[in-house]
């Protein structure tokens, strides 16, 4: 009798994990940024703009990145000043891969790779450390990781390395491999906003966000934190790595200076504070908007040498003023916006 008892208790459940799966995907917010990301993307394809295309590809970059990032920051909390790292290392990755004749395909999910794969060693070291003690650490790894690769012979020291001509061959072409490298990174978006979102509402992103509000407790409540915080910070580095490799193979080059800027870690940083950390529309907004922004003071001959100066004043202003970010005040003043607002 006990046992009939407890089939039928136990039995909705799957199925009430079901339909609460259901239920997420129906986020109307979800599809309304992959529609509008999507459209956006599509622009350069349908009226075969170049400019517009190198435009909206570091527009694109910076939505990738920023949601990367989110998983690691909005999620757990935990601000990291080395998501460069693995843009960077990924990068050079692919670009010593396709020199040797392997197919761009392969290189991105090798770069993709071994970008996880220093994150899961990092992580399970570094990630013992809380607040400004790991972001220090994140610093210190980005200025150790350029270092080394500054010294390493395969890699080509200081020099970096440089694609031969013959490397997109097999594209078509310099000219059409540039368009094959915007597909790419239009779809490895979409997928970085999908992957935001499936963390977010899954039962590992329960774990992150309650590491978040206070990892003490969490570990209280089972969490097992170490581990939670390691897959996060895997999670937030293979997009980078991937994105890396179709960067620099776009630009036919790679150097340190170039790979391991500290100062983009700075930018993603304001991007996703600036949209709402721990939201998947806010990295999204954030980085368009910090785009726009960024694109407005490089052209403009008097704020020209002060972009940087202005994304660290924007940074503390939104610390001070908006720390949510624009997603986050939104669903603070509109309550009913937070079922549309993922």
């Amino acid at each position: 009798m006990k046992d009939q008892q407890q089939s039928s208790v136990a039995l909705p459940l799957p199925a009430g994990r079901a339909a609460y799966a259901l239920g997420v995907w129906r986020n109307p917010g979800l599809w309304l940024v992959l529609a509008v990301v999507g459209l956006v993307g599509a622009y350069p394809i349908i009226t075969n703009q170049a400019a517009t295309r190198e435009a909206i590809f570091t527009t694109l970059l910076s939505i990738a990145l920023a949601s990367s990032l989110n998983i690691l920051l909005g999620y757990t909390g935990y601000v990291s000043f080395g998501h460069v790292v693995f843009f960077g290392l990924g990068g050079y990755l692919g670009m010593y891969l396709l020199n040797s004749g392997v197919g761009l395909p392969v290189a991105v999910l090798a770069g993709g790779m071994i970008a996880g794969l220093l994150a899961f060693l990092l992580g399970s070291a570094i990630l013992r450390l809380r607040g400004a003690y790991f972001a220090l650490a994140t610093i210190g790894i980005n200025e150790a990781m350029r270092t080394f690769i500054s010294n390493f012979g395969p890699f080509g020291g200081p020099t970096g390395i440089s694609l031969n001509f013959a490397v997109y061959k097999p594209y078509g072409g310099a000219a059409q491999a540039l368009w094959l490298t915007y597909y790419s990174l239009l779809s490895l978006t979409l997928v970085a906003i999908v992957l935001s979102f499936q963390v977010k509402h899954s039962k590992f992103g329960l774990g992150l966000r309650a590491i978040r509000e206070d990892e003490d407790a969490a570990e209280v409540m089972g969490v097992i934190t170490p581990r939670a915080k390691t897959w996060a910070y895997v999670l937030s580095a293979i997009i980078p790595g991937m994105a890396g490799v179709l960067f620099f193979f776009k630009n036919g080059n790679i150097e340190p200076l170039d790979a391991f800027r500290l100062h983009f870690s700075i930018e993603l940083l304001v991007m996703v504070m600036l949209g709402g950390q721990g939201t998947v529309l806010g990295p999204v907004l954030g980085a368009a908007g910090y785009q726009q922004l960024r694109g407005f003071l490089l052209t403009n001959p008097t704020f020209k040498d002060y972009q940087l100066v202005l994304a660290g004043a924007l940074l503390l202003l939104i610390v001070l003023f908006i720390p949510a970010g624009a997603i986050g005040w939104l669903r603070a003043r509109f309550p009913r916006l937070r079922r549309v607002l993922p």
